[in-house]
């Protein structure tokens, strides 16, 4: 209680802008969809669609975050306890010396001709190594398929995801319905591919998967729908995911986990906190009571936000519920504390936390490290960090970026060598975080300098290395050196840019020496020289109309 009176001073002289974010309302409901849309997404008439002949259905939503690469969740297929087979680099290597110039049917004989017998686990192994390669992937699988080796939905279920992150849908779909023909379960695939169409930012196709899964002999039940409600909201289709579940009520009533969805929707992926107010009462309005899951998506979005006092209040109110806060909770509660500016209060808390028998993890320090190092009180999070260790908690990459943001150019590199010895990169993602910050302080030769220590570091730059230097020199007045780069970046093979190109784009010439390469010269009848302006003059003065002479006249 105490700390909730501290939120409501610390409330009273927070700034007008942070006022009007925790007490704005937004009473508005999402915008409703066509009848055209709404019939879509209506699952109670089951469809039979063709998804893969379809043409996308492209629904209005505000994209959140960028899904050109589709990062698909691998780790569920991860190997366990994975031992290298020593038969599998022989394979890598005859697969990607043949198959690029050889038939498939030639391929599959090289295979069979290596003298290797292929087994289950081999094959899973291969087509993991080759994740990044459809087409390799794909050509190992078949391999294995002639030698009986993928009958293990595990292996089919992997295949599926490679090629849905490689946009390949119809190919995937071809391979469910071969795996539907041998009496293979193939659902866990097909929700794969809702998944998949999601982060292709076709939401129309994932919920048209769900649409036919009565084809594939079976209904679609609470798994299915709550699978698409996830997938279509962690891909930033939060509205569509809100639609479909209001839509489909009657197949599928209201509940509260189909909330909590919507609402981590809200709170961890768009972090919009008027929106999550906005579903947080249509709970109230349906009678939907929230649970614990419920209050740690909404006091994570406050947190977020920097909302102290309603982080603290819904806390109290949780508690007094009968909801056990967990490890996020706090986790939250220490991170907003810090921010602003209450770290005796955050420390408090930690020990409340220690009192109800939850031990503090590494995400739990990061929590209080970063907003420290963020206000530059390096010496308290410094403090943090040795706790951290001397509670046998190691520091993660989470931890060395935050003190990369507040550390000056001779810091950055010691931590750096830290992270080197502690085995946590740096990577590509290091690089990035630390030539933004000294753009951001306009120090572009500190940048260029780490951009030449890049490679000490065995970090390869990408396409983002290079635009986040050529668009910072070329901001902060280096232009020749952004146009070096930016050719260096074409010459490796990266794509043109048309927004950096605009950016570098040279200073035109002065007006002085436009004149001069404008300016035409041509002679006269007398032979002088005429510029311009006199041919101008010329111009504008009227010749002498010339008497017409009459043939009568010119007779007599």
């Amino acid at each position: 209680m105490a700390l909730l009176t501290l939120a409501g001073r610390l409330k009273k002289t927070q700034h007008p802008i942070l006022l009007s974010l925790i007490h704005h309302q937004v009473t508005t409901h999402p915008p409703s969809l066509s009848s055209h849309k709404k019939h879509s997404l209506v699952l109670a008439s089951y469809q039979t669609l063709n998804v893969p002949t379809q043409a996308p259905c492209h629904i209005s939503t505000l994209r959140f975050f960028s899904t050109q690469t589709l990062n698909d969740p691998l780790e569920i297929f991860v190997p366990k306890s994975h031992t290298r087979d020593p038969q599998e680099m022989g394979l890598l290597q005859l697969l990607k010396r043949v198959a690029h110039s050889a038939s498939e049917v030639e391929v599959m004989a090289s295979l069979d001709d290596s003298g290797i017998k292929p087994s289950q686990d081999l094959i899973y192994s291969l087509i993991w190594a080759l994740r990044d390669d459809w087409r390799l992937a794909f050509l190992a699988f078949k391999w294995g398929e002639k030698w009986g080796c993928c009958s293990d939905e595990s292996v089919c279920n992997l295949m599926v995801s490679i090629l849905g992150s490689h946009r390949k849908f119809n190919t995937a779909w071809c391979l469910i319905k071969d795996l539907n023909r041998s009496s293979m379960d193939v659902k866990r695939a097909m929700l794969i591919m809702v998944d998949r169409y999601a982060a292709a930012n076709y939401p129309c196709k994932a919920i048209r998967t769900v649409h036919i899964m009565e084809k594939f002999r079976f209904r679609p039940d609470e798994e299915a729908f709550h699978a698409l409600l996830h997938a279509l909201c962690k891909y930033g289709n939060i509205e569509e995911a809100e639609e479909f579940m209001l839509v489909n009520k009657k197949l599928f009533p209201l509940e509260t986990e189909g909330y909590n969805i919507i609402l981590n929707g809200w709170c961890n992926i768009a972090t919009d906190v008027f929106e999550a107010k906005r579903v947080w009462r249509e709970m109230s309005k349906c009678c939907i009571t929230p649970n614990a899951t419920s209050y740690t998506h909404l006091i994570s979005c406050f947190s977020k936000v920097g909302n102290l006092f309603d982080s603290l209040r819904l806390y109290d109110e949780m508690k007094k519920r009968g909801w056990v806060p967990g490890l996020e909770v706090y986790n939250s509660l220490v991170y907003v504390l810090t921010r602003e500016n209450c770290h005796k209060e955050a420390l408090k808390i930690l020990d409340q936390m220690k009192a109800t028998g939850l031990k503090p993890d590494s995400t739990t320090y990061n929590s209080m490290i970063r907003p420290l190092c963020e206000a530059k009180k390096l010496e308290e999070a410094r403090s943090l960090l040795a706790t951290m260790i001397g509670e046998n908690l190691s520091p993660t990459i989470v931890t060395y970026h935050a003190f990369l943001e507040g550390a000056g150019f001779e810091g950055t590199f010691e931590v750096l060598h830290r992270m080197r010895v502690a085995g946590l990169g740096p990577n590509d993602d290091t690089f990035l975080l630390i030539l933004g910050k000294f753009f951001k302080l306009g120090q572009p030769e500190n940048a260029m300098k780490i951009w030449v220590e890049m490679k000490q570091y065995e970090v390869v730059p990408t396409s983002a290395h290079y635009m986040a230097m050529v668009e910072g020199l070329a901001r902060c007045g280096r232009l020749i050196n952004a146009k070096e780069l930016y050719d260096e970046m074409i010459k490796n093979g990266f794509l043109d840019d048309p927004k950096l190109k605009k950016l570098l784009k040279l200073p035109k010439k002065n007006n002085k020496d436009k004149r001069e390469q404008v300016r035409r010269v041509r002679r006269d009848k007398g032979g002088n020289l005429l510029n311009a302006s006199n041919m101008k003059l010329r111009k504008g003065r009227k010749r002498p109309r010339k008497k017409k002479t009459s043939v009568e006249g010119s007779k007599s």
